[in-house]
């Protein structure tokens, strides 16, 4: 069954234990929400950037560490310290002030919790922002959607520029046409969705209450026509094989050109749960891959550490008998998981261009390969520099000159296998 929300008490005073593998996503996201600032003002001219966060399970707002006893605040606050921390920073490197004209959303269907965000807010310093530039709603985020589209669209009609935080309750909540109804209607927008698939899991049966839950979170052939009995039979692995199924389908009917994922497990038996991101813009994949390597004390990988990812993972404890997965590989986010990653990129990526006579540009391999590797496109860059060091690749400007000295490939670029070059025309 879904996950048990938080149980919040009296604001002010019975907050509810928070865990370490939940504090993990609050890092991610804090991470990626300052990188995707800095990406969009990488023109020193920009003076404003204007955007709508919304979290849509927004919670109570802080919690005490289940280790530590401390207040630790939640989601809402993440989002409004990475804005102040990203327009700080940003403005320290500038001669022009930029300013981030963000409006957020907070939606809570709980109203204990709502109050509880509510006193929290105020108590931190925002009760003058309540209704001017945060809002906070006591209701069902699906029953908002409309509205919050109209509202993004009022804000940035061009751009339609938001981010949607849904750290759902389970794995029901949000099905994957919602998200491709965003995406659609905002293609300017991104989403950063958590699904309970260990939950998931452990509810799955051979009845028909499992038949009918499948069909209402829209993933009806997930089984591939087996039987759970037979999937179990099959080996120890088979929480492995419903995982990828699932994986493969859900991300395939979200309709996101570009998608990646965090696996993140606690060591306490609390239940395993993605945290997936979507959007319609390969530079945004492109920063959350970022994040992987940025936060790799604790984050791994299981898969191919080249161009055939499974997904990516946290793990709240370092510790290889977790994983229950000893049939798949895993790295750590760390120098040695990059000595991989180019290692095997070394291989696989000339297999991969040398299908194509022509060719390929850099972007378009890229836009290619993206979703199924660990690697960012810097590291796919320094892969192909090594292979074209060694004339395993050539590398080629836009205007056909031959790159020499391999010190950066341009997205433009047109990488060629050099026992084609003699169909490519090119200029010394």
């Amino acid at each position: 069954m879904p996950k048990k929300s938080y149980e919040w008490g009296t604001p002010g005073k019975e907050y509810p234990f928070i865990r370490q593998h939940s504090i993990a996503k609050h890092e991610i996201l804090k991470a990626y929400l300052i990188q995707y600032f800095k990406t969009l003002t990488s023109n020193p001219g920009r003076e404003i950037i204007k955007l709508t966060l919304i979290d849509g399970f927004a919670g109570g707002g802080a919690y005490l560490h289940e280790d530590t006893g401390q207040i630790t605040l939640g989601s809402p606050f993440i989002m409004l310290d990475a804005v102040k921390e990203a327009e700080a920073s940003i403005n320290a490197t500038r001669t022009k002030p930029l300013k981030i004209d963000a409006d957020f959303v907070f939606i809570e269907k709980s109203k204990r919790a709502y109050k509880f965000l509510e006193f929290e807010l105020k108590l931190r310093g925002y009760e003058g922002l309540i209704n001017d530039k945060i809002f906070i709603l006591n209701a069902e985020f699906q029953n908002k959607s409309a509205n919050l589209v109209e509202r993004i669209v009022g804000k940035t009609p061009r751009a339609r520029r938001a981010i949607f935080l849904l750290d759902q309750y389970g794995y029901s909540e949000i099905p994957p046409s919602f998200i491709q109804g965003i995406l659609n209607k905002l293609p300017g927008s991104e989403i950063i969705l958590t699904y309970a698939v260990d939950s998931l899991l452990n509810y799955i049966s051979d009845s028909e209450q499992t038949t009918k839950l499948l069909r209402k979170i829209e993933m009806p052939d997930l089984l591939r026509g087996k039987t759970v009995e037979e999937i179990k039979s099959s080996g120890p692995d088979w929480r492995l094989f419903i995982q990828s199924m699932l994986y493969q389908d859900f991300v395939n009917a979200c309709g996101a050109q570009f998608f990646t994922s965090f696996f993140i497990r606690s060591d306490r038996g609390h239940g395993d749960y993605w945290l997936l991101h979507f959007s319609q813009q390969p530079k945004a994949r492109d920063v959350m891959a970022g994040i992987h390597w940025d936060l790799n004390n604790y984050f791994i990988h299981y898969g191919d550490p080249g161009l055939d990812m499974f997904m990516l993972g946290y793990f709240d404890k370092k510790d290889d008998t977790l994983s229950g997965q000893t049939s798949i590989d895993s790295f750590l986010f760390d120098g040695t998981a990059k000595e991989r990653s180019i290692e095997t990129l070394r291989e696989e990526i000339p297999q991969l261009i040398c299908k194509m006579p022509d060719g390929v540009r850099f972007d378009q391999l890229f836009l290619k390969a993206c979703n199924f590797t660990p690697a960012t496109s810097n590291l796919i860059k320094e892969s192909i520099i090594n292979l074209a060091k060694t004339k395993d690749l050539d590398v080629f400007t836009e205007q056909g000159k031959r790159r020499k000295g391999f010190s950066n490939i341009n997205d433009s670029d047109q990488i060629v296998c050099s026992k084609q070059l003699k169909i490519f025309t090119f200029v010394d």
